[in-house]
């Protein structure tokens, strides 16, 4: 079992709890918001906030974040543009979650994996992803235009009647602590702290100062991964040689396109645990299991994360958005596994 990953990742997504608890995420979306003149600016903000803060914040916490915060602001400009721009705006934000989360070692769980099993420091891991991340920016991009001129609607930010900022708990130290644990387990990410220094502090921080934030902890995360750990394990090998054989056949030199299909089916955390058991070109798995997140609905689980919202705020537009979200997510793969044959 990799305890490093798991500690670390246990400690990132505590304090990416806490500090949604306080409701900082939301206030920046608001700051930015309240800038925007027109619904192309609109749009733009809501997508790009999923773009860049996958990359520090996970992108399930950004979907978690911003996916109802865009029907709040919808519903505040009309019911006319939740009708034309909710379905189209949360698909790229979905899609936007999962491409920006690909550039860094901690935007997603099987990043932080991958990324300790290569020893590589954090700068080669984003120069790496970095083709694919200017490439999907700029589809996204092209994609808000097109779907905030189709709408025909005329929103500005300025005139969106939000709540005041939500004011940070009474606890006033709570916010400078939980960003100087942020900084602590991105030194543990980088190797310059042991991470046995930086799970003990977190859990006894937030034990002490937060212990509501404990509760909010995606464990069921951190048991999959402890699932995955065993199932590939020396009992696995041992026991059926024949599946082995036959995976590490398969894989052999088409790590990229094994794991985009093996994570259509299983998603991208699994088929990452899974195939990094059969190949030495991790490198190869890293770009696989990023481009594989986009596909079918469970290619990347963050993506069931809006597709939620979406059943509970407009449950007659499920069908809808699942279209949207299937017929999106196959041209972006499609581009994105090119630039790969063409790198």
């Amino acid at each position: 079992i990799d305890f490093r990953t798991l500690s670390i990742l246990f400690c990132l997504m505590t304090v990416m709890a806490g500090l949604q608890k306080l409701g900082v995420f939301r206030n920046i979306a608001k700051t930015l918001l309240r800038h925007t003149q027109n619904t192309i600016q609109l749009a733009e903000v809501l997508v790009l906030l999923c773009f860049i803060f996958s990359m520090i914040i996970t992108n399930d916490v950004s979907l978690i974040t911003f996916v109802p915060f865009t029907f709040i602001v919808l519903r505040l400009t009309g019911e006319e543009a939740v009708k034309k721009l909710a379905v189209p705006v949360i698909v790229l934000q979905t899609i936007a979650a999962n491409l920006g989360s690909m550039l860094t070692p901690i935007g997603n769980p099987q990043n932080l994996y991958l990324y300790g099993k290569t020893q590589m420091s954090a700068g080669t891991f984003i120069l790496l992803m970095l083709p694919y991340s200017l490439v999907s920016l700029l589809l996204l991009m092209i994609c808000v235009v097109i779907v905030a001129k189709r709408s025909g609607i005329e929103v500005r930010g300025t005139e969106v009647l939000l709540t005041e900022d939500e004011k940070l708990e009474q606890k006033k130290y709570l916010l400078p602590a939980y960003l100087l644990l942020f900084v602590l387990c991105l030194l543990t990410v980088a190797h310059m702290i042991p991470y046995p220094v930086t799970l003990g502090t977190v859990a006894l921080a937030v034990l002490l100062l937060d212990r509501g934030t404990l509760i909010k902890v995606d464990y069921s995360l951190l048991l999959t991964f402890v699932g995955f750990f065993i199932f590939i394990g020396n009992n696995f090998y041992n026991g059926m040689p024949a599946f082995c054989d036959f995976l590490q056949k398969i894989i052999g030199g088409r790590e990229v396109m094994t794991a985009v299909i093996a994570s259509q089916v299983i998603s991208n955390v699994p088929a990452a645990l899974l195939l990094s058991g059969f190949t030495e070109n991790i490198t190869a798995l890293i770009i696989g299991t990023n481009l594989g997140g986009l596909g079918t609905l469970i290619a990347s689980m963050a993506s069931l994360i809006s597709y939620k919202q979406v059943a509970r705020q407009i449950p007659g537009e499920k069908k809808k958005y699942f279209g949207w979200f299937t017929i999106a997510n196959i041209v972006f793969l499609m581009i994105l596994v090119l630039e790969n044959c063409l790198l």
